[in-house]
């Protein structure tokens, strides 16, 4: 018999309305909204559903069985390869896989496509940890603390970080050129939240980075990252 979406016991918890759509599992902070812009920019239908952190829902069984890092976004595509379902966590391999689904915002060539994951990885291993670390120290209970060498150890790399960022969107479009990738849609919902919810622009003096700034302007106009930033709801 072949598995179904009952099978998976987050469906407990948040049972799905429209069996047949992805699952999404999420909240609208820098990781989670990658994937629900994402889905927003292919248009592949979907359900989202609300983990609230207030109520320790990333802990509660059902979550940790489908994600057992207790991260989110996550999600179960019930039409996954071969056509049975997919669970998936971890947002840079959601939305490389979304891509491979959709056929959009990766290109086609193989070693552009490379090219995009080296810049997928650079934002899963510099940018979403570094600025995440900045936040705690500059906005959050870290910022309490009267010494001030780990701030502005996370400070100086975030600035670096920036630095390497704005150099590549130099006479560039989107990171990789003309086309518009995920590797536009994991990074700039991180740049958006350095200057935006955790206020360190100043900090990090955003104003310098003109390429990084033009981008993140472009970036936030679009339709479906506007709607994407707000889901779940």
């Amino acid at each position: 018999m072949s598995a179904q979406l009952s099978d998976f016991p987050i469906t407990r918890k948040w049972p799905a309305r429209h069996p047949d759509r992805i699952q999404l599992y999420s909240l609208p902070t820098p990781n989670g909204v990658k994937v629900s812009i994402m889905l927003e920019e292919t248009g592949l239908p979907y359900e989202p559903h609300r983990v609230d952190f207030g109520n320790d829902d990333q802990l509660s069984p059902e979550f940790l069985s489908l994600n057992p890092n207790n991260k989110i976004p996550a999600i179960i595509d019930p039409d996954g390869p071969d056509g049975k379902p997919l669970a998936l966590f971890e947002s840079g391999a959601i939305l490389v896989y979304l891509a491979a689904k959709s056929g959009l915002f990766m290109p086609q060539d193989v070693g552009g496509r490379y090219e995009t994951l080296q810049w997928v990885m650079f934002q899963m291993g510099g940018i979403g940890p570094m600025f995440g670390q900045l936040g705690f120290f500059h906005k959050f209970a870290g910022k309490d603390y009267e010494d001030k060498r780990p701030r502005d150890r996370y400070v100086a790399e975030s600035k670096r970080l920036l630095g390497v960022l704005d150099q590549r969107l130099e006479g560039r479009q989107w990171i990789m050129g003309d086309e518009y990738t995920i590797a536009d849609i994991t990074t700039f919902p991180w740049v958006r939240n350095l200057v935006g919810f955790y206020e360190a622009g100043e900090l990090v003096e955003f104003d310098r980075f003109v390429n990084v700034r033009r981008v993140l302007d472009a970036f936030v106009a679009r339709p479906a990252v506007s709607r994407g930033l707000t889901i779940p709801s």
